[in-house]
């Protein structure tokens, strides 16, 4: 009996997600065991063109990490939707576009401009070189992935299975995620959030929460925090209230505010906006102009609220036609 062929791919993402999976240690032999792996570029020596040659949906699960930035990211999303039966959403990127989706808070152009015009480090001639996405060379033409004005995420491209969280989901979560699909049991509904709970990682947090009212907040290195007790009543601005558990709430555990990775909890369109409501409840003033120097005081809020979810949250921006 043939085994269950299994696809991985990185598209716009630092790479984590790749790494994570190899986190589940020895059992890594038990997936090499259970599945013929079809396909996993960073890992193994696959072509485009090989997978491409293989009859649509005969992957049957393909964990695809990263957001959709460029040409390629696109292309092979959809490749990998018609020859996988699951495609799983794989890690923060995926799910809601991630770091790279923070790009959306500018233009392309002025990306561009900056990298190759006005950074120091960058070497111009004649006012800036752009990357073209097709060079003719003595060789023959050379053809590379067009960037995207807007970074989205993989459901934003593709029809999406099921998605798991974290950047990157923790190890326990990826077997677990694995071992669900080998043991033959029914799948669960499509759309289903795997490897993570129904509540917020406030309540796998250990630390003491007495909900206090703040007329300053600090950055971690500002303060001497009381490991015991919650980060947001010492004024560190952490994303558990409009985060989805599942983690373990990790990032506390090691004196660390949450970041937000596993997204918004269920029923929450939009993080950001979750969280500005959580702080709204515990901010100490009433007159508005002290309420906005209380503000004031979070430095880089879009990327603190909306550090994961940007290209997935009600922030779009406006496609051109």
């Amino acid at each position: 009996m043939a085994k269950p062929k299994l696809g991985l791919y990185w598209a716009a993402s630092c790479g984590g997600c790749e790494i994570a999976v190899l986190d589940i240690h020895e059992k890594i032999l038990d997936v090499a065991a259970a599945f013929d792996i079809v396909f996993w570029p960073v890992a193994l020596d696959f072509k485009y063109s090989d997978v491409r040659a293989m009859e649509d949906k005969s992957i049957d699960l393909c964990l695809f990490n990263g957001s959709i930035r460029n040409s390629e990211n696109a292309e092979i999303a959809h490749m990998m939707r018609a020859k996988s039966k699951v495609l799983v959403a794989f890690g923060s990127c995926a799910l809601e576009g991630g770091i790279p989706g923070l790009a959306n808070l500018t233009t392309k152009d002025a990306i561009w401009n900056y990298v190759y015009k006005e950074s120091p480090s960058t070497v111009t001639k004649n006012g800036g070189t752009y990357p073209q996405t097709h060079s003719m060379m003595p060789e023959g033409s050379i053809d590379i992935p067009e960037m995207w004005e807007t970074v989205k995420s993989l459901d934003q491209v593709v029809d999406v299975d099921y998605y798991v969280p974290g950047c990157p989901p923790q190890p326990e979560q990826i077997w677990g995620v694995i071992e669900y699909i080998l043991s033959g049991k029914p799948l669960p509904a499509k759309g289903a959030v795997l490897g993570a709970t129904d509540k917020t990682c406030c309540d796998e947090c250990l630390r003491e929460r007495k909900e206090k009212k703040l007329k300053k907040f600090f950055r971690p290195f500002e303060i001497q925090t009381d490991p015991n007790e919650c980060l947001l009543d010492q004024g560190i601005v952490c994303m558990g209230p409009a985060t989805r558990s599942g983690c373990g709430a990790l990032c506390t555990k090691a004196n660390v505010p949450c970041r937000g990775c596993y997204g918004p909890p269920p029923n929450v369109t939009d993080q950001g906006a979750k969280m500005v409501s959580a702080l709204s409840s515990i901010i100490d003033a009433q007159d508005p102009q002290e309420i906005e120097s209380i503000l004031d005081q979070i430095v880089d809020p879009m990327g603190t609220f909306y550090r994961f979810s940007l290209a997935h949250s009600i922030l779009r921006r406006v496609e051109k036609s």
